[in-house]
């Protein structure tokens, strides 16, 4: 065969080669109808709603493929679930297309904190709604500025800005009650530690006011009060009063004062001082 071919000229073996060309390109477009499946057509089956695995199998019996185009989180929706397909439900396309779905995360994306104490009630949930988030409980704690946020706790613990919690979560909310009603003994603080008289302060509903340290106080731990404002009694020795949820001051310094001298010392000059201050 091959000294056949040897045997005849050049423009032989063009024509040969021409030929061949010809021949597989008709071979070529008779085959495209099957290889493309033109003119068979399928309906895209409705798969919103169901669950990403169950979709799965759905669209591979159906001849289709499946591509998760984007994912977005809503709590109250199961995880998995397709909530948007391309193309849509009931339309014709040809066999072997591919159906882009949007389901809802099966991990919830994290969410960082903003600071939302000092914010009105309303203001923290709208903006924990937006979020994704949602306010879960509420207690009530004393203290001037009332229906405001005083604190933020996410499985008890608090949460400062810039932490972090999964979207859907429920955030507890502490709430200002305002300033009580019974009027209660101013409560005496000089000599006690830092940590003694935040306690006590704590346990009568008595805001604690920005702490003042003296330069040389390197550990809260070890600060005592030598001063507070307002003072505990008046210089005649008339204790004074206020409300639960006022607040009170204090100046720390490392060395444990002489209590009794202090007091003197400081004492409010008004016996009209005895009245809850406003």
């Amino acid at each position: 065969m091959s000294k056949f071919l040897n045997s005849k000229p050049l423009w032989f073996h063009i024509l040969l080669a021409l030929g061949l060309v010809v021949l597989l390109l008709f071979l070529f477009i008779l085959s495209l109808e099957w290889i493309t499946k033109h003119g068979e057509s399928s309906t895209v089956p409705s798969v919103t709603g169901k669950k990403i695995d169950e979709v799965q199998s759905l669209l591979k019996k159906n001849g289709f493929e499946l591509v998760v185009q984007d994912s977005v989180f809503y709590d109250s929706i199961p995880r998995g679930m397709v909530l948007k397909q391309v193309p849509e439900a009931d339309e014709v396309v040809k066999v072997n297309r591919t159906v882009y779905v949007t389901i809802n995360r099966f991990i919830p994306p994290d969410i960082e904190i903003p600071k939302l104490n000092g914010l009105s009630y309303k203001n923290a949930e709208m903006l924990l709604k937006n979020l994704g988030l949602h306010v879960g409980d509420t207690t009530y704690k004393t203290d001037f500025a009332k229906n405001t946020v005083l604190e933020a706790l996410f499985q008890g613990k608090t949460l400062m800005p810039g932490s972090k919690v999964k979207m859907g979560s429920a955030i507890d909310l502490v709430i200002s009650s305002g300033v009580g009603e019974e009027a209660i003994l101013v409560p005496k603080l000089i000599g006690l530690t830092y940590e003694e008289a935040r306690a006590l302060l704590d346990a009568q509903g008595i805001v604690l006011g920005a702490p003042v340290f003296n330069p040389d106080v390197h550990d809260s731990v070890t600060a005592y009060v030598y001063k507070q404002r307002p003072a505990p009694m008046t210089m005649d020795g008339k204790r004074l009063s206020m409300r639960a949820g006022q607040m009170v001051d204090i100046w720390l310094q490392t060395e444990k004062p002489n209590v009794d001298s202090l007091q003197k010392l400081q004492a409010a000059p008004q016996e009209s001082d005895q009245e809850p201050q406003q």
